[in-house]
């Protein structure tokens, strides 16, 4: 694209269940359904996806379909046991379905412009390896609103993430990852649950125009 955007995501994978209804916006019908995307090193990535009814047909079946997926990383508050959990996903702006003249091998690219809303968390894992949590905002170019997402680095652009104050904007490049985990809920009750974030495998810090 020719456009500079500061939120563009490009994922090549495969459909991995029905459109589900979502939501309702200005008599648009969106849809959710998932995107797996395979690493090199074979583990696979489950990525959630919002669509309009525009782009698709919701009565069809794409199970089973590659697909290649132009959008923006996105997030807003969901209510869950009366607290407020941060739900991510892939707003679809354009998709294409591979046919007998295009073949889509997975691939799985971001890149996000925006503001490191709070103060990055450097530790050693206990294997020795660097790594860094940073929450990105991101400042869609409509509606006046902003996308939190969470990034993590490791090693050298872990190091230097870490140096970076609050309000400092940074460019990342890197691929959506996700990974599941055990929620504890009560002394008795456990929910498995799937994060999502950012890998980041390039970082450049913006500087401030004179």
């Amino acid at each position: 694209m020719d456009e500079i955007k500061n939120n563009e995501v490009i994922i090549c994978g495969e459909l991995a269940s029905d459109f589900a209804y979502s939501h309702t916006v200005c008599e648009k019908n969106y849809y959710t359904a998932d995107l797996i995307v395979s690493r090199f090193s074979k583990r696979q990535d489950i990525i959630p996806l919002v669509i309009s009814e525009r782009l698709v047909n919701i009565y069809e079946d794409y199970r089973g379909r590659r697909a290649k997926i132009i959008g923006q990383f996105q997030s807003h508050n969901l209510q869950m046991r009366n607290k407020t959990h941060l739900k991510l996903s892939v707003f679809v702006e354009d998709i294409h379905f591979e046919n007998e003249l295009s073949e889509f091998v997975d691939s799985n690219d971001i890149i996000l412009d925006g503001f490191i809303c709070k103060q990055p968390k450097f530790r050693i894992t206990p294997l020795g390896r660097e790594i860094v949590d940073v929450m990105l905002a991101v400042n869609r170019s409509y509606g006046n609103k902003s996308d939190y997402i969470p990034c993590i680095a490791w090693e050298r652009e872990a190091r230097y993430i870490s140096q970076f104050d609050v309000g400092t904007q940074i460019r990342v490049k890197g691929r959506i990852q996700s990974r599941e985990y055990i929620k504890k809920l009560s002394q008795t009750e456990c929910e498995k649950r799937i994060a999502y974030e950012v890998s980041i495998s390039r970082v450049e810090r913006k500087r401030e125009s004179a």
